[in-house]
């Protein structure tokens, strides 16, 4: 698990084994059984999620009942409600898991703590902030810009194995299409 987040810190920035080991005993080992919930809704979210291996979702319920898609996390990724956690504000979505996961949870004071002694982790958390930043704009544009069809096969090409892991009504939510049009699309290529 260290060397694990070892080798992704490294992607980003350069840490010694030390410093590793220093951010390492702020952060939580758990696991969560397929289908727990690791945040409610309405619930003030209070930790960053480093999914070590297994597959979580953050999702809501919309005013017609129906299960909204947000995010997929699997591993190497990280997942929050970074509103909630910023301004202790209740969580306006679910993260739950959709596989047995083991996550390398840190609280906001334990991060804060963390950021004193490792100052250079602060860096790590603003790079991880703006490649979430560019995600989060390349989704709306991708969802403005290409049909349903266009964005299932750029999903399918950006993280293939993700989709032997994942049902197919909810890649619909997340694509924001229906499951019989996507089953329509997957017939047709």
């Amino acid at each position: 698990m260290k060397q694990q987040l070892k080798t992704y810190i490294n992607r980003y920035v350069s840490f010694s084994d030390e410093e590793t080991d220093s951010f390492f005993k702020y952060l939580e080992v758990k696991s969560y059984s397929k289908k727990e919930i690791l945040l409610e809704t309405n619930q003030v979210c209070k930790h960053h999620y480093f999914i070590i291996d297994g597959l979580l979702r953050a999702h809501y319920i919309n005013e017609k009942g129906v299960d909204k898609i947000i995010q997929f996390a699997i591993e190497n990724w990280w997942i929050t409600n970074l509103e909630s956690y910023v301004r202790n504000t209740p969580s306006t979505f679910t993260i739950d898991a959709l596989e047995n996961s083991t996550i390398l949870s840190i609280s906001k004071e334990n991060l804060e703590k963390a950021f004193v002694e490792i100052p250079k982790l602060e860096r790590l958390f603003r790079i991880i902030a703006e490649n979430t930043l560019v995600a989060i704009q390349r989704k709306n544009e991708f969802y403005m810009k290409l049909n349903s069809k266009d964005r299932f096969l750029t999903l399918l090409e950006s993280i293939p194995d993700f989709l032997q892991r994942v049902p197919m009504y909810m890649i619909a939510s997340y694509l924001d299409i229906t499951p019989e049009y996507l089953s329509e699309i997957r017939k047709n290529l």
